[in-house]
């Protein structure tokens, strides 16, 4: 029998933003808000896919008060560019 390496056993690692948006400004000013438990929600999911190799960025792409119905989103678009630039492999929303 050939041995197996530890190697194949190293998830590849995946680096994840979570992207949250508010279509309207109102209840953004409270302590907690929709932006807050989005992001509350995608940490945790990304947690849970650490043994896959997932990870956190530190960065924060929150674009409280903007609609998604156009691309004129200022987070979004730094989003992209990272994507772009090859620093986000998954993003979560």
């Amino acid at each position: 029998m050939a041995a197996r390496s530890n190697l194949a056993l190293i998830p590849t690692p995946v680096r994840c933003a979570i992207y949250t948006r508010k279509s309207t400004e109102e209840g953004l000013d409270q302590e907690f808000n929709s932006l807050d438990a989005q992001r509350e929600a995608g940490e945790a999911y990304i947690r849970s896919q650490m043994g896959e190799g997932w990870s956190l960025l530190p960065a924060q792409y929150d674009d409280g008060g903007y609609t998604g119905a156009n691309m004129e989103r200022p987070a979004l678009k730094r989003l992209l560019a990272d994507i772009q630039a090859g620093d986000v492999d998954c993003v979560v929303a």
